[in-house]
């Protein structure tokens, strides 16, 4: 996704390279604790959550950016809900 992002990805509208843009930050943090996931103190609610809130937040970022079309977005902030409770279990 980097190397295409920085290289090849070149849209006309600026908001779809944002989306682009978040969709990648927001993946590369969420992969790091995916990949943690084992040694957190509920690891396989945590892991889960950390998946699934990464697949739709990122996922549909990742669409709306490549295919320009909005209705994708639709699942962002269910995603990003999930992440968010995916970060509470650490901490309850």
């Amino acid at each position: 996704c980097a190397a295409y992002g920085a290289h090849a990805f070149k849209p006309a509208d600026k908001a779809l390279a944002t989306s682009f843009e978040n969709a990648q930050r927001m993946h590369l943090v969420h992969s790091v604790m995916l990949a943690l996931s084992p040694r957190l103190p509920r690891p396989r609610l945590s892991g889960s959550l950390f998946a699934l809130g990464t697949a739709m937040f990122c996922g549909s970022c990742y669409a709306v950016a490549l295919t320009g079309e909005r209705a994708y977005s639709k699942l962002a902030p269910v995603g990003g809900a999930t992440l968010i409770v995916a970060w509470l279990t650490l901490v309850v």
